[in-house]
C-alpha cells in the first residue's frame, strides 16, 4: 500500500518561495512516478506538475510553468516541488500522488497524500 505524505506549505509572502515534500512509504519508491496537484476554495482540483519514475521526465501544468521544479531524491523515497515567484492565486491545498506511470490526469491516480495548505498573503 502506496503511503503519502506532504509537508511545507505554510503562509508566504507573494514573491516568495516554498518547497514542498512528498514523501512515500510502503512500496518501492523509486518504481512510481510522482504528481502534484492543488485545489483552492471554491475551484476544481488541477495539476500542476509530474515527474517519472525514472526522473528523466518532468511536466508542469500551465497555470505555474517557469516557476516551479520538481525533483525526486529515490534514497529519501521524498519528491520536492520548488515553487517560485509564488502569487496570492497560487493559494491552494497542494497534494501528491503516485502512479506508475507520469500522467497529468487526476483521475487515473489511486495513491494520494493528505494535502498540505500553502497561503500566499502579504
Amino acid at each position: 500500500q502506496v503511503h503519502l505524505v506532504e509537508s511545507g506549505g505554510g503562509l508566504v509572502q507573494p514573491g516568495g518561495s516554498l518547497r514542498l515534500s512528498c514523501t512515500c512509504s510502503g512500496v518501492t519508491f523509486s518504481d512510481y512516478a510522482i504528481a502534484w496537484f492543488r485545489q483552492a476554495p471554491g475551484k476544481e482540483r488541477e495539476f500542476v506538475a509530474a515527474i517519472s519514475w525514472s526522473g528523466a521526465g518532468t511536466s508542469y501544468g500551465g497555470s505555474m510553468r517557469g516557476r516551479l521544479i520538481i525533483s525526486r531524491d529515490d534514497a529519501k523515497a521524498t519528491a520536492y516541488l520548488q515553487m517560485n515567484s509564488l502569487k496570492p492565486e497560487d493559494t491552494a491545498v497542494y497534494y501528491c500522488a503516485a502512479h506508475r506511470v507520469m500522467l497529468d490526469d487526476q483521475r487515473k491516480y489511486r495513491y494520494w497524500g493528505q494535502g498540505t495548505q500553502v497561503t500566499v498573503s502579504s
